[in-house]
């Protein structure tokens, strides 16, 4: 089937737009009509090459969501019509030891499977071909969101009731459950427990969210443009810094009583920016990294650093269970008290995505958003 695709054809230079040839969906693989994809700064970390994969052309895009347009053979949890979103998250499998105890984010049967270890790229193969019937790449290895359609096995499916516009459904896939899934995840904040979270785009916005769900006080906005800083505060911060005009640590140290934060949240990328994130630490402080380029080596942190106490983890997606948390997030959404489409503050069509990523990179929005 042809279609329309975003495609990268050289790091660094324009997106093009190009007319690709999709395959039809195999056996446990779902074909989907995008409706909306969120711009992530890991796609932007990929079109300029950071993530240390070098396979194009490729199609990106991660943050999606879509009709199931046509299923493969022993397909269940979906049929043509459904409204789903698409994440990098995989639902578990439901007999491995993980799934068994409630643990699917690490379920054995649907790990992420790095396709290039040596260099941490994700990029694998995807379902397309372009004009010249040469196979086209993917940026996350799963799946391709920068197109009319994209090919996706269904345990990276989760479905949306009508009511959830799906521009919202989108944004909800990456951003939300990557920096409020962590919160609660990761973080494991407690009330009354100090939260600093270091940028204020849609991922930043959201853990500020989670902390806040979670009790925390005070929670503290730290970002270099007073516009997104603004914003922060009707997420939910209680405190707003400004790493530009301001010492970071000095301020964080002031504002938590000269203890440092029980809890930092890095949602952008930059091993020196996690140097500062790590300084902002009370003696047992906890930093969850969430944020990330490629190449980012920890050679920058010594041993001796950790002994007090502090500590440094990882955070893929939020550690959500897909089918349990979505849903969970979608009534907090409907209630209020998640706020989702406040943070949509640019819309672009297919052929305008060079100005999406153009938009993001100059970072004065909170997310952008493709519609098909």
């Amino acid at each position: 089937m042809k279609m329309k695709a975003a495609v990268v054809n050289e790091f660094g230079k324009p997106i093009s737009i190009e007319e690709v040839t999709i395959e039809p969906p195999g056996e446990g693989e779902v074909r989907v009509r995008v409706a909306a994809v969120g711009v992530c700064h890991t796609d932007l970390h990929g079109v300029k090459g950071e993530h240390g994969s070098s396979e194009l052309p490729a199609i990106f895009g991660h943050e999606v969501s879509g009709f199931v347009d046509e299923v493969g053979k022993n397909v269940t949890y979906v049929k043509p019509g459904d409204r789903v979103l698409i994440s990098l998250m995989k639902a578990g499998c439901g007999e491995c030891f993980y799934c068994q105890v409630g643990q699917a984010v690490h379920c054995v049967k649907n790990k992420i499977r790095r396709v290039r270890p040596e260099t941490g790229g994700l990029a694998g193969p995807s379902r397309c071909l372009n004009k010249d019937g040469m196979r086209l790449w993917q940026l996350t290895g799963t799946y391709a969101g920068f197109a009319e359609y994209t090919i996706v096995r269904e345990e990276h499916l989760c479905k949306v009731d009508p009511d959830i516009p799906m521009e919202t459904a989108a944004v909800l896939s990456c951003a939300v459950i990557s920096g409020f899934g962590a919160t609660i995840n990761r973080s494991q904040i407690k009330p009354f427990e100090s939260a600093v979270i270091v940028g204020t785009g849609g991922v930043g916005l959201s853990a500020i969210q989670g902390a806040a769900f979670c009790g925390a006080h005070p929670v503290i906005a730290v970002d270099i443009l007073d516009s997104k800083l603004e914003a922060a505060r009707s997420f939910g911060a209680t405190h707003t810094i400004n790493s530009a005009k301001v010492d970071p640590i000095q301020a964080v140290m002031e504002l938590t009583d000269g203890r440092g934060a029980d809890h930092v949240l890095m949602t952008v990328a930059g091993i020196k920016l996690k140097r500062v994130g790590f300084a902002m630490l009370s003696v047992r402080g906890r930093m969850v990294m969430i944020g990330h380029a490629g190449r980012e080596y920890m050679n920058e942190f010594e041993v001796t650093e950790f002994m007090g106490g502090r500590s440094i983890f990882g955070s893929a997606m939020g550690g959500i269970n897909l089918r349990v948390d979505i849903p969970r997030m979608l009534d907090l959404y409907r209630t209020g008290r998640l706020k989702i489409d406040k943070m949509i503050t640019g819309r672009y069509s297919l052929e305008q995505i060079n100005e999406a990523f153009a938009s993001t990179e100059k970072g004065d929005v909170l997310r952008n958003v493709v519609l098909l």
